[in-house]
Parts: C-alpha cells; structure tokens; sequence
C-alpha cells in the first residue's frame, strides 16, 4: 500500500514511522518549510504517548520527565497533588524535529514547502496535488495537516469552534518560582489558568489561559504582555514574575472543531488535529495524535482498510474534546463559541463509557481487534 502524508508534524511524521514499521510505502509533503516553529512551546506528553513513541521507535532526547502535578491556587495555598506515570515535557519543535530525523534515518521523504490544494479520487488510487505543480499518487490520502486542515475542508468542512480563551506561552532562564525536580505546577488563578514547569538545566516552560474575545490584530506584543501580567499580578502566586523575567510572550487562540467531523471520504482519511482537535485545557492533543499513528498502522497491517481505527478512536478523542471544551468553557462563558447543538453532543460523549487506557492496542506485537 502507498500511503501519501499531508503535514509533517507531530501527527504526520509519526504516522510515517508507523506506517513504514507496517510495511508500507510513505511519503510526506509538508507546508512549510523545515524550522524551527513555535521554539517557546512546550508540551506535556501523557504515558500513552510516550508509549506510542516508544513502539514507533523514538525516545525523546530533549525535555524531561515530569513525575508529579500540583495545584495551587491563588493565595498560593497548595490544593492539591498527584502522581504522573510517564509524562514528559518537551517542546513541540523538538519533538518535531527528532521524528523528522527518524523519518530521514529510515530513507522516507519528506518535501518541504509543498502546499496541499486538492485530491481525485478513481477506483484505484488517489491523486493529492500540491503548490508548485506537484502531484503524488498513492492507495491512502492521510489529512495530518493539524486544525487548520486544508484536506479537512475536501473531506468534511466542519469550521472550527472559539473556546474563548488566548493561550499565553513562553519560557525564562532567569525566574525561579518555587518548585519541585519533574513537578509541574498549575495556578488555578482569579483570572486566569497557569502552568508552568523547571527544567534540570533551570530554565522554566510555562503557559497561560486567559479568557478574552478573539484577537484582532490591533494589539501589539508589548499590550499584550501587559494585559496578561494585569490578570496575575493580584495573585499571590509566582506567575507575574515568570512572565515578567521572560524575553518573549507569545499568544495564540484557544479552538477545536465544531463538532466532529467525518474522517473518511473514499480514498482520504483525517488523523490527528485534523481529525478531531480540542482546546488545550487537557493537554492531550500530542498524545491523542501518537496514539493515532499507532493504532492506524496496526489497523491496516492487520485488517486492510481503517475501520477499525476510527472504531475504536473516536470514542477515546471525542470525550477528550469534549471533557476540554467543557473545562475551558467553564472559565469562559462569555467568549465561548457554544452552539447549542455542540452542548448536546459534548455531553453524550461525558456521559458515554470510553476505554481511557488504549495500553494494549499500541503494543505493536498485539493484533488489533476485529471488536472491542
């Protein structure tokens, strides 16, 4: 089978290592070109997600294991801790970079600044066609290519939802807020929701959800920093000084999808963000999009086609969607984009059973399941 890879992200790039570790025919085509986005981003990986980087091949050799949350709140008083089984923080570019190297490694190609337009379908293959009057043929189109998906918008456009909220993110070598060895620390503040963790090497990774409406373009970076300490400085917490000893602030929207989207038309399957994206108040869309990769390879190795995949995906996704939107709604009502529709279905999903420990499907050895 030769599979055709749009978005060579986290999704994307560990798709391909799956996928070649199945036996099949990949190549990549991304966007943009090879750099180093978002370097101030950090992540969190869950322990399935790092599973499923294990069973893909790859060991982070950036970021540092966290071992334990706490939670405070905005007096500073502590209100609770908890244990964390294989977690790990890393910055997204970094992940990005090394599963692109091992996409190298193993002589897969990737084509940089190649811009997805459009897909043909026919009996027997699918046709993807990108910027610069380049085409690639293959049995299986995947839509890696995160929230903005433009293969989504060929599949299933379904628009994406404002959560309400601006994500506020950055990292400092020179604050030194209270903290823990493998700890990361969450401020549940009077005005917004705080995050942050210390490296070994000291430099500390944070982020920041404030509600607001959506950006508009007329605030400058300077504004917006200001903005963001003006929310955290009546805590008595140690998040105005981290932001404040930080070089860069950088900001983003808080979105996921609408409702969820279909995942296949014909030939072309979505995977990852482009699949089913949620607001970042769980902090699982890395480990949802590995877990993804994994459990994909093993349903066309064993059986073929996809349906079993999208079976036994979607229950697992849609509840984080909608365990996320609900949490960040709840902190910001009034900015968030809630069709009354979507309240419905976020709460058929929170009351649905769903199998929150997929171990045993992303061990590699283990076939995949006709029923589950």
């Amino acid at each position: 089978m030769r599979v055709v890879i749009v978005g060579a992200g986290v999704a994307g790039a560990a798709a391909a290592l799956a996928l070649d570790k199945a036996g099949f025919e990949v190549r990549l085509y991304e966007a943009h070109p090879d750099s180093g986005a978002d370097l101030g981003a950090f992540l969190t990986l869950a322990g399935t997600g790092m599973r499923a980087l294990g069973e893909i091949g790859v060991v982070p050799t950036a970021g540092f294991p966290l071992t334990s949350l706490r939670l405070i709140d905005s007096r500073g008083a502590e209100a609770g801790t908890s244990e964390l089984d294989g977690y790990h923080c890393i910055r997204r570019a970094e992940l990005c970079a090394q599963l692109r190297a091992e996409v190298h490694r193993r002589g897969l190609s990737i084509e940089y600044g190649a811009r997805f337009i459009s897909a043909d379908q026919s009996d027997g293959e699918v046709v993807a066609r990108f910027s610069g009057s380049r085409e690639a043929r293959g049995d299986l189109l995947l839509g890696a290519d995160g929230l903005n998906s433009a293969v989504r918008e060929q599949v299933d456009p379904v628009p994406r939802r404002y959560a309400g909220q601006h994500v506020f993110f950055g990292y400092s070598d020179r604050a030194a807020p209270p903290h823990q060895p493998g700890r990361i620390e969450m401020v549940r503040g009077s005005g917004s929701a705080f995050g942050y963790a210390v490296s070994p090497e000291g430099r500390t990774h944070w982020f920041a959800r404030l509600p607001a409406p959506p950006l508009n373009g007329a605030e400058t970076a300077g504004e917006r920093r200001a903005r963001l300490l003006s929310a955290l400085r009546p805590d008595a917490t140690p998040t105005a000084d981290i932001v404040e000893s930080s070089d860069e602030v950088l900001v983003t929207e808080a979105r996921d999808l609408a409702q969820a989207p279909r995942w296949r038309d014909g030939r072309v399957l979505l995977i990852g963000d482009a699949a089913h994206a949620a607001s970042p108040a769980t902090g699982q869309g890395a480990s949802m999009a590995l877990e993804d990769a994994v459990i994909l390879a093993k349903a066309l190795r064993d059986h073929r086609n996809s349906d079993a995949y999208e079976r036994l995906r979607r229950p697992r996704v849609e509840r984080n969607i909608a365990r996320s939107a609900q949490s960040t709604a709840a902190f910001a009502p009034e900015h968030a984009e809630r069709p009354e529709a979507v309240e419905h279905l976020d709460q058929r999903h929170l009351d649905a059973p769903a199998d929150d420990d997929p171990t045993d499907l992303l061990t590699w050895s283990t076939p995949l399941p006709l029923h589950r």
